[in-house]
């Protein structure tokens, strides 16, 4: 151990003994082992501790015990990825299920909150910051790994849990949780779990189906209930009932005609094959992204099990951003669009209400058409899906809904300045600012502190969804009450 180090932990040990608590230390023993953390301003952070091991496609198994100290000064390798037009990082190593905590260098138990990160396909835990969350809120956060594409989600006949590795791995995190964030500083009794886009869609997963290993959930722009218009998204993509969630049997049969394409006959001549062998495969990854249902963990369809009040009545915080469908209007149609294009369009993806549509919604009314496009499908995807969601769960839950609305949040350079705004997922860098967050501090500040306040209590200081249909809108200097069904025109698409 270094000499400062040392010093640091000797004198927080001394100032916890004198109040009776402890204190995490920079060498933490878990149930596989020691680890080593680095001290920084007023928090440690610990790297890559392995969560749990798994073959492909098997279950994830308790990781490998260690002796001596490892350090846990790096994070650990990303799950296998290809990258996307929105992240270069690449992965082949299988080797992946790492999770990385940070926690406050302060005396007593602290709240814990899980943070499931997004998209499905690309991703790891650690390109989280998860520093000012930690000392300004004095909670421990631990992010995660854990397998995607078709490492998490692949499925073939007679194989065992088809389309549900990555929610295996999850819980598994969630177990390791519970067994070891005690060592540092954290409340095993209060876990939230929380995460955006794909990650809180499968937050919304574990209300469903098991019992839930945490005790309060946060969700950010959750696909839960979002179907898919055709067109909404990729150019050419045909109507889907959802983006997120597929039938075993339907993942299963695709993984059949692409095992026969790979030129494999069963299971174990696909587990021999390279990874770049199966990464090679065009678009496997999104292929295999959504979730698989009516198996062991997924009894039925999300949406249905909601509408049924099947899911655990955990205090939940759940929301969306004011312009969801910027990000993928902005990614998926970098062509030039014409009022012709943005009629088409409608006709395709809703050709029994296209003269109402463009009423509702005219062209002239808007910057641009792809602005008028993306309008369209923030409140008939996103809006309508979030609130109808938020309805369901509010019969059932404690629930707490919020818009984040700063619509100086995202803007990407590649984008048409109309595109810019309260995008998909812009919200989270308020909540996991690094050293060169350039965005509102305020507002950081103020969601720093409604969800970490949520964490500890169960409440982040507005009134529920159900009382009046409060929905919180957070805005730089705006911050309050939002008319969220008028806003998005919940009437006009619910006719």
């Amino acid at each position: 151990m270094r000499r400062g180090t040392l010093l640091l932990a000797a004198l927080l040990f001394v100032s916890a003994c004198g109040k009776g608590e402890a204190v995490p230390s920079d060498v933490v023993a878990t149930d596989t082992g020691q680890v080593r953390g680095e001290v920084r301003d007023s928090h440690l952070v610990f790297q890559g501790i392995p969560y749990a091991r798994a073959a492909r496609w098997e279950p994830p198994v308790r990781a490998v015990a260690w002796s001596g100290v490892m350090d846990a000064l790096q994070p650990g390798s990303p799950c296998p990825q290809v990258g996307s037009s929105y992240s270069s990082e690449k992965s082949t190593d299988e080797d992946c299920l790492f999770a990385n905590v940070t926690t406050p260098s302060t005396a007593g138990r602290k709240p814990v909150l899980v943070w499931v990160h997004g998209d499905g396909a690309v991703g790891a835990g650690h390109y989280f910051h998860a520093e000012r969350l930690a000392r300004q809120g004095d909670v421990v956060v631990v992010t995660f790994n854990y397998r995607m594409g078709v490492f998490g989600g692949f499925g073939l006949p007679g194989l065992a849990h088809s389309g549900e590795f990555g929610l295996l791995d999850q819980r598994a995190a969630l177990k390791w949780v519970q067994r070891n964030i005690a060592a540092f500083g954290g409340d095993p009794g209060n876990v939230t779990l929380f995460g955006v886009s794909f990650g809180a869609t499968a937050v919304g997963a574990h209300l469903i189906g098991q019992k839930p290993l945490f005790h309060k959930a946060i969700m950010h722009s959750s696909f839960t209930m979002v179907d898919v218009p055709k067109g909404a998204w990729y150019p050419d993509l045909e109507a889907l009932p959802s983006l997120a969630w597929r039938p075993v049997p339907e993942i299963q049969e695709i993984g059949a005609m692409i095992s026969g394409e790979l030129g494999c006959a069963d299971v174990e001549c696909l587990r021999r094959l390279p990874v770049e062998k199966l990464l090679e495969y065009p678009q496997i990854m999104n292929i295999f992204q959504s979730v698989g249902y009516g198996g062991e963990l997924l009894p039925r369809l999300p949406g249905e099990s909601l509408e049924a009040g099947e899911f655990s009545d955990v205090p939940i915080l759940v929301g969306a951003t004011r312009d969801e469908h910027n990000s993928f209007v902005g990614l998926f149609r970098p062509d030039p669009m014409s009022t012709e294009d943005y009629s088409r369009l409608l006709r395709e993806a809703f050709p029994d209400r296209v003269a109402e549509i463009e009423r509702e919604y005219p062209v002239s009314a808007y910057a641009s058409p792809k602005q008028a496009w993306a309008t369209v499908l923030t409140d008939r995807v996103w809006a309508r899906a979030t609130f109808r969601q938020n309805t369901l769960y509010a019969a059932k839950a404690p629930v707490y809904a919020f818009e984040f609305a700063d619509r100086n949040a995202a803007t990407n350079p590649e984008f048409p300045a109309e595109l810019h705004g309260a995008n998909h997922s812009s919200d989270i860098d308020y909540l996991f600012p690094d050293a060169g967050f350039a965005k509102d501090r305020g507002l950081s500040d103020h969601m720093i502190k409604a969800w970490t306040d949520f964490a500890r209590t169960g409440t982040p200081g507005w009134p529920k969804f159900s009382e009046g249909r409060y929905v919180r809108s957070l805005a730089p200097g705006a911050i309050g009450r939002v008319d969220y069904a008028a806003e998005h025109r919940l009437e006009f698409w619910n006719r």
